[in-house]
């Protein structure tokens, strides 16, 4: 259901439900939602991605189906654990990388928004397709529009449109397409950028990202406190004297 492989600093997450287009059922959430909720700071990036040719094609229509006959109690409760997976890939201290391939539908378009960077293969399809079955995206939502904005988020949420890399690209859901087939090569060059990178710095920009725009004195403090790291310290070292840096893997 999740394949979970841990490689050093690496962190992969395959979603292998292939037989339903990798569809977020009640025990993959929950998985999904411990990996992301175990913070390790020797994981310095993760990878998600789904099997089989498919990232996913969002909630399983059998749970969607048998949730019609829930309370409204019990749906609230369902629609928490789902919301808690997204708010735990977006705050994850690492960077989340979605490799986003074949069919990519509501909560996977979730997925991808929340994740730090999506790469998108030529061959995505990808759909907010809620309304086509009288829902609506609205535990993804936050994700979704905070990446490509009020306006798109509107016409794709409303119409359902099924749209591809080059729109994604666009509207600034996707951050790189990548040609079908050459998806794994894509992927061991962004953990080999990644792993080049200071860590806690990274992890720190993140944070940037996910608080109120800074004032410009607390901009100022927070990047005083940066130069007085001893990442700063040893990256400038590393620079000036031509060498890799320590915390390079």
């Amino acid at each position: 259901m999740l394949d979970v492989v841990r490689d050093g600093a690496v962190l992969r997450l395959t979603l292998n439900r292939p037989e339903v287009k990798n569809a977020l059922n009640a025990d993959l959430i929950a998985a999904l939602t411990t990996e992301f909720r175990t913070e390790d700071p020797a994981i310095r990036i993760v990878i998600l991605r789904g099997a089989g040719g498919a990232f996913c094609a969002g909630a399983d229509l059998s749970m969607m189906r048998a949730a019609t006959g829930n309370t409204f109690e019990e749906n609230v409760a369902d629609a928490l654990r789902l919301a808690d997976l997204f708010e735990a890939i977006a705050t994850y201290p690492a960077l989340v990388v979605a490799a986003v391939e074949g069919p990519c539908f509501g909560g996977g378009g979730g997925l991808m928004a929340a994740a730090d960077l999506a790469l998108v293969s030529e061959d995505v399809k990808i759909s907010f397709s809620e309304v086509r079955l009288g829902l609506i995206p609205a535990t993804i939502s936050p994700y979704v529009i905070s990446k490509v904005g009020s306006g798109h988020a509107r016409a794709l949420f409303m119409t359902a449109d099924t749209f591809g890399a080059d729109r994604a690209l666009q509207i600034g859901l996707g951050h790189i397409k990548v040609p079908v087939g050459a998806m794994d090569a894509e992927i061991e060059s962004r953990i080999k950028a990644q792993l080049a990178v200071a860590p806690g710095a990274a992890r720190n920009a993140k944070l940037l990202t996910k608080e109120p725009i800074l004032a410009k004195q607390a901009s100022a403090e927070r990047l005083a406190d940066a130069r007085a790291s001893e990442e700063a310290r040893e990256g400038l070292a590393a620079f000036f004297e031509k060498r890799k840096p320590g915390y390079a893997v």
